[in-house]
């Protein structure tokens, strides 16, 4: 099922109580895209964020017959480099219009002075290597450390965390590499299990 990447846009008309809905709302990691005036400068010191000036966002008198084409462009570039960041614009109301308007065509413009965006992607992607190598790690713990009646005890608990991570969609690609995990764990841990039974003096 996609996700969805934020794209907060925020106009230089923004009040308190919008700018901080919007700062408690973001996540850890975040790219913020200002255009370089005085306005934009206030809303991001208020947000809390490290502004990385675009003079594409700047107002301008006569904009170009592309400009909005060249905002969605510049704001999707940034949105690409990190598809787990959230991104937001900060920018004149009529640029933030603009912006809108050619990243978002088909969605309803918001009564407030922010707009969220959501791009579509896909979910983080699950470090397969990192958990099979974790699974034989645990595998073997298990096995040292458990009786064989209860080998299970150490996968299973690992298969629970990864359970219970799994609706958080900020965490469900690590529910998933510890369910794989727990997986290889109990597997590795049943054939060690079998093979000491088999040759129990070593061979």
């Amino acid at each position: 099922m996609p996700d969805h990447q934020p794209i907060h846009v925020v106009s230089t008309t923004a009040g308190e109580t919008e700018l901080v809905r919007v700062r408690d709302g973001l996540a850890r990691d975040t790219v913020c895209l200002v255009a370089p005036t005085a306005d934009a400068v206030r809303v991001v010191r208020a947000l809390g964020l490290e502004p990385q000036p675009e003079p594409l966002l700047g107002p301008v008198s006569f904009p170009a017959a592309d400009r909005g084409h060249q905002l969605d462009l510049l704001v999707r570039r940034h949105a690409l480099a990190d598809r787990f960041r959230d991104v937001v614009v900060v920018t004149d109301p009529a640029t933030a219009v603009l912006l809108l308007r050619a990243l978002a065509p088909d969605q309803l413009p918001t009564a407030g002075a922010v707009t969220v965006v959501g791009l579509a992607r896909g979910g983080r992607p699950v470090a397969v290597r990192r958990a099979v190598a974790v699974g034989v790690v645990l595998g073997a713990l298990a096995y040292v450390v458990a009786p064989p009646a209860s080998i299970g005890a150490v996968p299973g608990a690992v298969g629970l965390a990864g359970l219970a991570l799994l609706p958080g969609r900020r965490w469900r690609h690590l529910g998933q590499e510890l369910l794989l995990a727990a997986a290889v764990a109990l597997v590795v841990a049943l054939a060690v299990v079998a093979g000491s039974a088999r040759f129990p003096d070593g061979w």
